[in-house]
Parts: C-alpha cells; structure tokens; sequence
C-alpha cells in the first residue's frame, strides 16, 4: 500500500481526503483480513488511501502510542524547533521498532505529497488533518469537545513531523523506495 502510495500520490489530487468505492473498499479488507493475496495495483488508489489508514486505526494503542499521548500533545509547547525536533527524537525512541521502522515510511510518503502539494493540493496541513486521527488517539475516550480539540492539537503535530520530517527521521527517509 506505502509503495502505491508513495508512486501514485504525489500526482493525486486529494489523495487521503477522497474516499473510494466502500463497496470496493469493505471487499479488499475483508480479502486482505482473511489473507487473501490482493493486487491492489489495479484498484482506485483513493481505495488502497482508505484502506491504509483504516490499518493505521486499527494498531492497537496507535502506531505512535496513545500511552504516551499527552507527551505527544505537549511536545509543540516546547520552545523552538530544535528542541521541538530533540523531543519528538526522544519520543520516537519509546515507540517499537515496528512503530519507528513504519513511521519512517509513512512520513517518506507524506513528505513526497507534499512536495508536489501544488498539483495534489495535498500540503502539510492538508495532510496532517487526513491522517492524525489515524495515527494517535487518548487511552481513554472524551467528550466531543475535548476530542475535537484533541485532534486540532495531534494535527498539529503531525504536521510538524511532515515538515519536519527529513531533520526527525534523516535525509534517506526521502530515498527508503528507492527507484520505483
């Protein structure tokens, strides 16, 4: 999906804020939860978009760790971008190794859209809005207000590791596909 992603979204317009077929959408994970081999190359890539971040919804605790939500959450009160960066590095260092080894992938690919944001539309904050709900969620469950505002905040920062991304993760984040 990450390697779809990474080929075909730069050029796609709205790619993560349009939706494909739920038809389609329900049969591929309901193929993909049953191990069934899927080509998804043949697919709408809106589809393998909705399909991914449902993936990331379903990580137990999310991939960036809703333990250690409210250090995530306070990391953008902290002074300026380099200390920003040091904490968020420190952070990273919590997570599982299968957390950080597909973080690195997933900023690979947003950092790729958003490069190419004046053909996609798809900017940092674009983005960021698409796919946060999808990587970090409270241990516990809020009221609306509170989770609306919790969203803002983890928007926020992913945007922040969008732009980011390269000092966070390292420059090879822009090169982990290789030549496609």
């Amino acid at each position: 999906m990450l390697s779809l992603l990474y080929q075909e979204g730069p050029s796609t317009k709205g790619i993560f804020r349009r939706s494909g077929s739920a038809k389609t959408f329900k049969e591929l994970k309901e193929k993909l939860d049953s191990g069934t081999e899927v080509d998804l190359a043949h697919e709408s890539i809106f589809v393998t978009a909705s399909l991914f971040k449902d993936f990331l919804r379903n990580i137990p605790g999310s991939i960036l760790s809703s333990q250690l939500c409210d250090k995530w959450i306070s990391v953008l009160d902290q002074g300026n971008n380099e200390e920003k960066i040091k904490s968020i590095q420190r952070l990273i260092e919590h997570l599982p190794r299968a957390n950080v080894v597909l973080l690195r992938y997933i900023f690979g690919v947003l950092h790729g859209i958003e490069m190419r944001s004046e053909e996609n539309q798809m900017n940092a904050f674009n983005l960021a809005v698409c796919i946060a709900p999808s990587l970090l969620w409270p241990p516990v469950s809020s009221t609306p207000d509170i989770e609306s505002e919790f969203i803002k905040k983890i928007s926020s920062l992913v945007q922040f590791l969008i732009e980011n991304c390269c000092r966070i993760f390292g420059d090879e984040i822009t090169s982990l596909f290789g030549e496609i």
